[in-house]
């Protein structure tokens, strides 16, 4: 997958999440799909910017590996 493939993913999960959140009266029932396209949309980020990164210093973008969602959440900086 090339980088220039991976906005539409992006594109597509940031979409389904406002869709999620434009129904206020919804939102507590569609809490647990928001969480999870947040999620998603952050596994998605996460991919590109280690693409970006190891490509930037001389790596192949493609060992860039998808991220579980605890890992990626869970950053601090």
């Amino acid at each position: 997958m090339s980088d220039k493939s991976h906005p539409e993913p992006i594109t597509t999960l940031v979409a389904g999440e406002h869709q999620l959140r434009s129904a206020p009266a919804a939102l507590e029932s569609n809490a647990t799909r928001l969480r999870h396209v947040e999620e998603q949309n952050d596994q998605c980020w996460d991919l590109l910017r280690q693409r970006r990164a190891k490509g930037e210093f001389g790596d192949d973008p493609a060992d860039a590996k998808v991220r579980d969602a605890r890992t990626v959440e869970g950053y601090v900086g």
